[in-house]
């Protein structure tokens, strides 16, 4: 599954965002899991939505020290990661109601753009997405300079 393009969308009084269809056919609930995890990402005010296996992996991944006893720092983010983070189920209408208290903290508003970033989404507000999306183009090509710099071990951001 790969996520790619945007689409608009609205989250309504009940917290509630349906999946658009151009993300929904690229989603297969045997393959992928039934439900999404909901991340919020305050640094972009945006939640990423990860569908249930590619979150699992991610984390599974993620763990240096798989333990009963990770370090502080990893036990830390952990904490933070996991307890932000709200596990939702797609309804009969192909909606997700989203947890209010991320919505509340992110103020996203109801008007919002869905975007594919590979192997999630991302909600962002669209007003705000629409403001910067131009200037985040524009320095794709240094950011990815930057990227491989540091894949290389030359350093970078």
């Amino acid at each position: 599954m790969l996520f790619t393009g945007q689409a608009e969308a609205k989250i309504d009084d009940k917290s509630r965002l349906a999946i658009p269809a151009k993300f929904r056919s690229r989603w297969d609930p045997d393959r992928d899991g039934a439900s999404w995890f909901c991340v919020p990402w305050v640094e972009t005010k945006s939640l990423r939505l990860y569908p249930e296996k590619v979150y699992e992996e991610l984390f599974r991944a993620g763990r240096r020290d798989p333990s009963l006893t990770p370090g502080a720092d990893q036990a830390e983010l952990e904490l933070l990661l996991h307890s932000a983070t709200e596990q939702v189920d797609v309804d009969g209408n192909n909606r997700i109601r989203l947890s209010s208290w991320q919505v509340e903290m992110l103020g996203l508003p109801g008007e919002v753009v869905v975007l594919g970033a590979g192997d999630r989404l991302e909600v962002h507000s669209r007003e705000a997405w629409q403001a910067v999306f131009k200037d985040k183009l524009a320095g794709m090509a240094s950011l990815a300079e930057r990227l491989s710099r540091t894949a290389r071990g030359g350093g970078g951001a």
